[in-house]
């Protein structure tokens, strides 16, 4: 499997589920009845609806994308550098040209992996910070004179 072909079956598994439904203000020219849900439109309806399940999701494929451009991004770096040197040796142009193209590929894929890195890291930290802030909300709220009136 090429890795478009990887990319694409990882980017439709984990949006699988996952909508989106954008707020705009209604103008002269706006035909559409509805104009959304946001605040104070009655509708109840949000503009970005995702549960944890879908971020979990997202930074799971993150993460295991992350991990096999470890090893695959780089499965022929030592060979590019040998047939590199092997043409330039020779005296041949290209020799230049795939130590550059190697260079850049290389580059390419340590800027992949530290954005799957930050990608993963950053849903992680935001759900556990989510179920942190709900945890203790909810130590406040039954701590406070607030539950005593709603018993």
């Amino acid at each position: 499997m090429s890795f478009d072909e990887e990319w694409s079956t990882a980017r439709a598994t984990a949006a699988a589920g996952v909508s989106m439904r954008l707020d705009h203000v209604p103008t002269d020219l706006d035909l559409d009845p509805d104009p959304g849900g946001g605040l104070g439109s009655g509708t109840g309806r949000g503009d970005l609806e995702i549960d944890q399940d879908h971020i979990g999701a997202v930074g799971s494929e993150a993460y295991r994308l992350h991990t096999r451009l470890l090893t695959d991004g780089r499965h022929a770096a030592t060979a590019s550098a040998e047939a590199a040197g092997a043409l330039g040796k020779e005296g041949f142009a290209s020799g230049a040209a795939l130590a550059k193209a190697n260079a850049t590929w290389e580059s390419q894929v340590k800027t992949l992996v530290a954005a799957c890195a930050n990608i993963s890291n950053g849903l992680s930290y935001s759900l556990s910070s989510h179920a942190k802030d709900e945890q203790q909300l909810h130590a406040d709220f039954t701590a406070s004179a607030l539950d005593t009136y709603l018993k």
